[in-house]
Formats: C-alpha cells, structure tokens, sequence
C-alpha cells in the first residue's frame, strides 16, 4: 500500500476532538466529527468540514445544541443528499443516547436542523460509528450496537436510502464477549462484519441478509478496544485499526483476501500518542480516510495498492 497524501484537516478548532467519518464525491471531501472541551462535556458538538479545490473549507458548527454532549457522527451519501447521523445523550448512558439526523442538499455546506432518526429510540439506532453500505439488493444496511449493559451490535436496515430502519436482533456471542461498532461488507457469500470488542481480538459475523447473524468469532487480528473501519477493493479488505492489544498508537492499513487473515501493509503512525478511530471509503481502487491525531485534529489521507 502506499500513501499518497496525508494532511491536517484543520489546525485548531476544539481543545478536543474525536470519532471522524468522511464521504467523497467527484473532487469534493466532506467530513464530520465532534469536538469541544472534552469528551463528554455538555460543548461537544459536531463539526464539518469540506475540501474543495485542493483546500478544506474551516470547519462548521453543525449540530445543535441540546445541553447533552454528541458523539460519532456518520456521513452517508444516498445519491440525493448527504445525511448526517450523530448520538446525542450523557457520558456512562450510552443506554439514553439517541440517534438525530441532519441532511444537506449542497454537499456538507448547510444542514438542516437535526431530527430524532427512529420516533423512541433509546439507547442508539442505525451508524453508531461506521459507514452504511448499500446492498446489491438496494438497501442500506449500518452496524448499530447498544451498551446498555454487556456490550452488544446489531445492523439495522434501511430500504427507502437512509431515512427508516428495520433493525435485526443481537448478534449471536460467545460467552463473556463483547463487542460494538461493526463495520461492513457484502461479497458473493453475504453480508460480513467485524467489530470492536473487549477480549483483544476483532471478531467477526456473517449473514446471508444482513438481517440474521451467524455467532460471532475472533479472527487473527488484535483489538485495543478501539474503533476500526474496513472497505472492499475489487480483488482485496483494506482494513484500518490499531493492531494491537492495548494503547491507542500504532494504526496501520491491513490487507485480505477472506476477511479472516490480515497484513500490515502501510503504518500511518507509530509515534507516542493517540492515533485512533479512523474511517475509509472507496475511491475507485483508491482508500480515503480519517483518523483522529492526538485528539487535537483530523488527519486525512488517501492510499493506494502499490
């Protein structure tokens, strides 16, 4: 793999900052975050910002504010607007979050004011942290998870491009496993996912609908109990994480060809810090993404197959 750019989305902005999710459209970059004083304060918000041109527009103020703090944000591009998914609820009750949505028509320039995604929810429906993917049958599927108790995930299903959801039951475990944020693809043989857990390996579900899930297992791959994204190339999983069973440093791009066995094939970071939560999409045979660097901004980058 090999990096063809890699850069600071903005300088300054929040005393903090987490949890990126991008979209890319022809030339145009939008990406989303939360940012304020500290993780879980009542100032975090969500912030967008969108690359035009070579340059990244500063960012923008964009949730609303609802005296509770936001978190992970999810853009998704359903071919007639950008939406935006973000948790809204109190640190230590992810069980209260909820799930709002904001929509923009001009690519991540305005938004609408946001809405609450599913009328009762209450504990977090549809992206909890990861991109939708839509289905060779047209619908939208998202990796959701609840942490309301032990952890557990759960895919919800969309087919009108995002606006409502069908959610499936629990993901199958194996005793004492936890798991969240799953992260997505569909091949020839289903609907596959891996997840974030607490026993320092990425685990593994696969589907035949995206609605019911095979019992989870560890594949050979270390997990820090942090978050993780993964896309398809047309012959390969690029997969993005922390190899690693503690710390948030080192995050590297890993390669497969089943879903189960993976190779470092480009470091992004190495260096003492937190480097962390990256996402990344498909850009023809290209990897887009972002990560959050040090907690005090964005870093962007896109990659490629050597």
């Amino acid at each position: 793999m090999k990096l063809l750019t890699k850069e600071f989305i903005y300088e300054t902005n929040t005393p903090e900052c987490h949890a990126s999710t991008l979209v890319k459209k022809g030339d145009r970059v939008t990406a989303a975050w939360f940012g304020g004083t500290t993780e879980g304060k009542t100032d975090v918000n969500i912030w967008t910002a969108v690359k035009e041109n070579g340059r990244w527009s500063k960012p923008l103020y964009t949730s609303a504010r609802e005296e509770q703090p936001h978190w992970n944000p999810v853009l998704f591009d359903n071919g007639k607007e950008l939406l935006l998914y973000y948790k809204s609820g109190c640190l230590g009750d992810a069980y209260d979050w909820q799930t709002m949505l904001c929509r923009s028509g001009d690519g991540g320039y305005t938004w609408t004011a946001p809405v609450l995604m599913v009328e009762g929810d209450c504990g977090g429906r549809g992206p909890v942290k990861n991109k939708p993917i839509r289905l060779k049958n047209g619908a939208v599927i998202a990796g959701a998870s609840s942490e309301d108790g032990p952890w557990r995930a759960f895919t919800d299903l969309s087919r009108d491009g995002g606006y409502t959801w069908e959610r499936s039951d629990f993901i199958p475990l194996p005793e004492g496993v936890q798991v969240i944020q799953p992260s997505l693809w569909e091949d020839d043989n289903g609907v596959h996912l891996l997840m974030r857990s607490l026993n320092q390996r990425i685990y593994r579900s696969d589907s035949p609908d995206g609605i019911h899930w095979d019992m989870a297992y560890p594949i050979a791959v270390p997990n820090n109990n942090s978050g993780l994204d993964l896309v398809p190339l047309s012959d390969r999983l690029v997969l993005c994480c922390n190899p690693i069973t503690s710390g948030r440093t080192l995050l590297a791009l890993m390669e497969s060809t089943d879903g189960i066995h993976f190779e470092t094939t480009l470091v992004l970071e190495d260096a003492p810090g937190e480097f962390s939560y990256p996402a990344v999409i498909r850009d023809g045979e290209k990897i887009c993404g972002t990560y959050t660097w040090k907690r005090q901004t964005i870093v962007y980058f896109e990659a490629m197959p050597e």
